[in-house]
């Protein structure tokens, strides 16, 4: 386990697991820093769908949750200049990300441990 993020705002994230073959972490733990109580973990996807099936998350599906997030604060009361940049840089992410799997599809090598 290595904590990669936090301790400052109360929240302590950790990698769960060894570098995969793309150079990525697949298993991350979040826990309370006051009271080291685990209350939430992120599973991605650990190998190519279509050669293992589905078991976790892609990066885009933790983004649009923060997308959703931030464009249910800035509907309601909580609407600021920051959320608004926040969200269009995070909907940024997303089109490159988009971008990227277009590119592998393209290429042939979408849904697999190729460059």
């Amino acid at each position: 386990m290595e904590v990669i993020f936090g301790e400052d705002h109360g929240v302590r994230v950790s990698r769960m697991d060894e570098k995969g073959n793309g150079g990525a972490h697949h298993h991350y733990s979040l826990t309370d820093v006051k009271c080291k109580e685990l209350f939430g973990a992120v599973d991605f996807q650990d190998g190519p769908v279509g050669e293992v099936g589905l078991k976790g998350c892609q990066n885009e599906d933790l983004l649009a949750i923060v997308i959703d997030r931030l464009e249910c604060f800035q509907a309601g009361p909580f609407k600021c200049d920051e959320n608004h940049f926040a969200l269009g840089f995070v909907k940024k992410a997303v089109d490159c990300l988009e971008q990227r799997t277009a590119d592998r599809r393209e290429r042939g090598v979408e849904g697999k441990n190729e460059a």
